[in-house]
């Protein structure tokens, strides 16, 4: 056979091994070319571990049932902001599930999800929705029952840094919320949450560190903690810790959405998508409120009222212009937080 023959085999051999790489690198296939295996990355915030384990649990069930396709779901945990920069920085999520519009919308702004994210699923991209509340100790001894409480002499706070945590700043804002949705004025919100961090011990990074300092170490009279993680406390506890829901909170806003620049890099769009629309099933919605986050379907939140009182539940936009501009005030870089707050020594 003439050698330019036995290139050309070599060459169309070299290609063919090549492509046949390229398709395990995507997952297993079968004819067609629709992924057999699939493997997702979850990358969320601190207290959303049991919730999201429970949830992957059911989709992985129903999605090969459906498409024959099998799907592995990691999940990444930690302070809201430190996992987006880590997303922004090269974590290779499919999605992400982080605890506020500002850390989503900061991978948005590096390009690696489509600018109308916010309006890809139902209710704005929210399955679910939170708050903030109080968890006290035992016969709750120092009588903590409103935010004027936690300024009282001798009460210490724990609750998470607002420049790295979702549970930390929405802390921040339900405070500042506290006092000017009530009557009072800018100069009396500074002051208080001026007295409220000098009583803060200790500033961990993230929701579940926050939690491991109040209930594992028993520092701290009083804990803001989302309210999934206030719930998870007191049952845990066995007696030893009790939830107390403030008249006003903030409606805190989780949302989810899609890490476009991965998935289609990753061909895992499809399974992507089916798995963050699970959570707005019925299933799904019953799953958040096992694990005590408000299910966006009203119908599935009324049926669970007696888990989730009424409170004066405020928007973002009742405090400042949307979300990047109550961080630009109050979190940000020369903001209010950095001209109150002077970290313990």
């Amino acid at each position: 056979m003439p050698t330019g023959g036995k290139a050309g085999r070599r060459a169309a051999i070299t290609a063919l091994i090549v492509g046949a790489l390229g398709l395990l690198a995507c997952g297993k296939s079968q004819p067609g070319g629709a992924a057999k295996e699939v493997e997702l990355l979850n990358v969320s915030y601190d207290p959303t571990r049991e919730l999201w384990r429970d949830l992957n649990e059911k989709f992985i069930a129903a999605y090969e049932k459906e498409s024959g396709t099998k799907v592995t779901i990691k999940q990444s945990h930690g302070g809201s902001s430190t996992q987006a920069r880590a997303v922004i920085d090269g974590l290779e999520a499919d999605v992400v599930t982080l605890a506020s519009f500002l850390d989503t919308d900061a991978i948005r702004n590096k390009g690696l999800i489509q600018p109308n994210w916010v309006d890809e699923f139902p209710s704005r991209s929210l399955p679910y929705t939170s708050t903030v509340v109080f968890v006290v100790r035992k016969g709750n001894p120092k009588g903590i029952k409103d935010w004027p409480d936690l300024i009282k002499p001798g009460v210490e706070v724990i609750t998470p840094n607002p420049k790295t945590s979702g549970n930390g700043y929405l802390s921040f804002f339900s405070a500042w919320g506290s006092v000017v949705l009530r009557g009072g004025s800018r100069d009396d919100a500074i002051k208080y949450v001026t007295e409220l961090y000098k009583q803060v011990p200790v500033l961990d990074s993230g929701a579940r560190g926050a939690t491991t300092t109040f209930v594992q170490k028993k520092i701290g009279d009083v804990h803001l903690a989302w309210e999934n993680e206030a719930h998870l406390e007191v049952r845990e506890a066995k007696g030893e810790l009790e939830l107390v829901y403030p008249p006003i909170s903030i409606r805190a806003e989780p949302h989810v959405a899609i890490v476009d620049g991965n998935v289609d890099r990753k061909n895992t769009r499809k399974a992507a998508e089916a798995y963050l629309k699970f959570a707005y099933t019925d299933e799904g919605q019953e799953i958040a409120a096992k694990h005590f986050y408000r299910p966006t379907n009203e119908a599935i939140l009324k049926k669970h009222a007696e888990i989730f009182p009424e409170l004066r539940l405020f928007a973002i936009t009742e405090i400042a212009k949307d979300f990047p501009d109550a961080h630009k005030q109050f979190i940000g870089e020369g903001g209010v937080f950095d001209t109150i707050y002077s970290p313990k020594k």
